[in-house]
């Protein structure tokens, strides 16, 4: 076990930075016998005030799922760019036509037909309360350096030498 701590940061800003680009992320909620159920979810627009908003059907399991526990988790992935971060919260899931307008776009019709006047639509909308991210510059470049600095020193490559990692706490 490390003894080294994870920086702590309350900039929201930097998690929202390495997110922006990975459209998909797994939400993570409790079903009906309080077991794990994760779906992927695009993300349509995440906030400075500390917030992600998705789109969903006001049918689906997930609605009843929130309303029941509205404890979440999102992780979001981007190997390409070894990005990588989770994000916990609350859930609310809630009915606002000029919310969905603002937030609805040409590619949803697949989900939604009916476009942004879909009665089915619902937003959810997921307040962050804390989120933890990794991200190194390559991986490539990180073995060489953790290789170069075992070699040099004798001693194994911190990761935190290479690699941003910090919990965001708001």
């Amino acid at each position: 076990m490390s003894d080294t701590q994870t920086p702590v940061t309350h900039d929201l800003g930097k998690l929202l930075e390495k997110i922006k680009d990975v459209r998909i992320a797994m939400l993570t909620t409790y079903d009906e016998a309080h077991a794990l159920h994760s779906r992927p979810m695009a993300t349509i627009k995440p906030t400075e005030e500390g917030a992600l908003y998705f789109l969903t059907d006001k049918d689906s399991a997930k609605i009843y799922e929130v309303k029941k526990d509205s404890q979440v988790n999102l992780s979001y992935s981007n190997p390409s760019d070894n990005v990588y971060a989770s994000v916990s919260g609350t859930a609310s899931a809630y009915r606002d036509e000029a919310k969905i307008s603002e937030l609805y776009s040409e590619d949803m019709k697949a989900w939604f037909p009916k476009g942004k006047e879909d009665p089915n639509i619902m937003i959810l909308k997921i307040t962050i309360e804390k989120a933890e991210y990794w991200d190194s510059p390559s991986g490539v470049l990180s073995r060489a350096y953790g290789y170069v600095r075992s070699v040099v020193t004798g001693e194994g490559s911190n990761s935190n030498d290479v690699n941003q990692h910090a919990q965001v706490k708001l």
